[in-house]
């Protein structure tokens, strides 16, 4: 897919750097709207399809991190929009405060526009796939992965529970689950979920893959202190403890 058709939604009180944003994103190739709060964010969700929404943390009103909540939790097509958070804040639990509510990325002010048009670009690219370096990819014909009496429906990116309930996941959580749906019963390490997730080395004290697990853990009313699916392997990382069958056509059990 090309950048002319990427649309990204800028939400931000400040009018000059909505501004600002708009017009470098938009000389980059990418088609941009934007709002000054919660409202015009709804209102051009509503008339648009967006892929991605450039979110500001602090705003007045309802602010970033109650609006991605809010998204995140109300379902429908647009719950599953890639969000990057923005906040003159560089403190880390802001960063984990997003992160848990449904952030895909995080972004401190002052940055330069270069770097969020980077940071924009990886995020679509994972969104649109699952990591292409994976050894043991689900098969790309599976329309479901069935597990632990749940399914990953892939065509429409949901989460179904036993009695077909879908469970909203966030980009991230989505991502998260599908790199364990594709290595069952094999032990991911921090580092290696890092690079598969979100194409980057982890630093020693980023949380964000322990924030990612807890969430799934959450939607998969996984206990956490006794996990029966994502089990924690001390000192190695997080392993995906059931087995995986893809459904669709073609599909068979793994």
């Amino acid at each position: 897919m090309s950048n002319s058709q990427d649309h990204v939604l800028i939400v931000d009180d400040d009018r000059e750097i909505r501004g600002l944003l708009a017009d470098y994103l938009e000389k980059q190739g990418l088609r941009c709207t934007t709002a000054a709060d919660g409202r015009e964010m709804k209102s051009a969700l509503e008339r648009h399809r967006v892929d991605l929404i450039v979110l500001d943390l602090m705003m007045p009103g309802e602010d970033g991190l109650t609006l991605c909540r809010n998204l995140r939790a109300a379902g429908g097509p647009q719950a599953n929009t890639p969000i990057l958070m923005l906040t003159a804040r560089g403190e880390d639990m802001d960063r984990i405060v997003g992160l848990e509510m449904g952030a895909d990325d995080y972004l401190a002010k002052p940055f330069v526009p270069r770097e969020l048009y980077a940071r924009i670009r990886a995020i679509l690219r994972r969104a649109r796939a699952l990591p292409p370096n994976l050894d043991a990819a689900p098969p790309a014909n599976a329309r479901e992965l069935h597990f632990a009496q749940w399914r990953l429906d892939t065509v429409n990116r949901h989460l179904l529970d036993g009695a077909g309930t879908v469970v909203p996941l966030s980009g991230a959580e989505y991502r998260m689950l599908g790199v364990f749906l594709a290595h069952p019963q094999r032990v991911l390490s921090r580092d290696q979920l890092m690079e598969l997730t979100q194409g980057r080395e982890a630093d020693v004290f980023d949380r964000s893959i322990d924030l990612l697990v807890s969430r799934l853990r959450q939607r998969l009313g996984d206990n956490a202190r006794e996990p029966a699916i994502i089990k924690t392997v001390r000192n190695e990382g997080y392993v995906l403890a059931s087995e995986v069958t893809p459904v669709g056509q073609g599909g068979a059990a793994r």
